[in-house]
């Protein structure tokens, strides 16, 4: 029987037990992809990732991401936090390093982060793709809102920088919090679709120091909410700039998630417009909570 060693991390986390928690595996190129899935669904986080490679391969480390359901080519929280297990963990000259490159199914998404161990990990996503724009009525009858709630100045969207999202403004913080999605409603949405999960926002934080709050719904992949989202609010972050939700063309601001369900995040999002294109950034804490060893051929 082989072990494989993994790790327990919160991230978007300010203190343990807040953020978003993932599994990141090491020495997974011994597996095959039928396995990952399987483990990935027995660990039940909304994600989790496989280091397929202990040094780097063609400039960055080859690491692979699944839900409980599927391989997915991106997400933010693993990212993160796979890269913050990397130089913790695997990379040598540790105390030189400011930043690491994962080799994704999206592409390269390179991370970097200050010296120390309460460094915030900034990674730069890739260009925002926009989609289609759909109709408030349609959203609400969704989200259990009247089609009132929906800030109707700007559009609902969707926006991709590698995992699609559809992207719904919100007027005020108690709408966000009323929101409860129609599960029947919600699928039927998503037929078909290219943006499965929803991310509503609001500009209207629970706690005054920050600058919006939002959810995440994505009955699709088994999470009905996820406590942070790193690819949504990078999805978000380009949406804001694109349509100059603040008024310009960037945005620095502090996004916070997972107030409603027990477990407040806080992201960084950096974004501008330049030259017709977006740069975008999404930045966070990341903790190690625990170390364990997965023992493959036990039923």
């Amino acid at each position: 029987m082989k072990k494989l060693t993994y790790y327990i991390v919160d991230v978007f986390a300010e203190v343990k037990y807040a953020g978003n928690q993932l599994a990141v595996f090491r020495g997974a190129d011994s597996i095959s992809d039928r396995e990952m899935q399987q483990i990935a669904r027995e660990m039940n986080f909304s994600e989790t990732t496989f280091i397929m490679s202990e040094s780097e391969r063609d400039g960055g480390y080859d690491v692979r991401i699944f839900t409980p359901g599927e391989e997915v080519p991106f997400a933010g929280h693993p990212t993160l936090g796979t890269v913050h297990i990397i130089r913790n963990e695997i990379a040598r000259d540790k105390e030189s390093l400011s930043g690491i490159t994962l080799n994704l199914k999206a592409g390269k998404i390179p991370v970097t982060f200050d010296k120390g161990e309460s460094s915030t990990y900034w990674m730069k996503q890739l260009e925002p793709e926009f989609g289609k724009q759909l109709s408030a009525d349609k959203l609400a009858h969704v989200l259990g809102l009247d089609p009132e709630d929906i800030d109707s100045r700007f559009p609902i969207e969707e926006v991709s920088t590698g995992l699609p999202h559809i992207i719904v403004p919100l007027k005020n913080l108690e709408a966000l919090k009323r929101a409860r999605v129609n599960r029947d409603r919600y699928f039927e949405l998503i037929k078909d679709a290219w943006a499965r999960p929803i991310m509503i926002f609001c500009p209207e934080p629970h706690l005054k120091e920050n600058d919006i709050s939002v959810r995440m719904f994505a009955d699709c992949f088994g999470i009905p909410e996820d406590p942070a989202t790193g690819s949504g609010n990078g999805c978000l972050a380009g949406y804001l700039v694109r349509h100059r939700y603040f008024g310009g063309d960037s945005v620095d601001i502090r996004s916070e998630q997972g107030h409603e369900i027990g477990r407040p995040s806080l992201l960084y999002l950096k974004a501008e417009e330049k030259d017709r294109h977006i740069n975008i950034s999404v930045g966070g804490k990341a903790i190690t909570i625990a170390r364990g060893e997965f023992v493959r051929g036990l039923s």
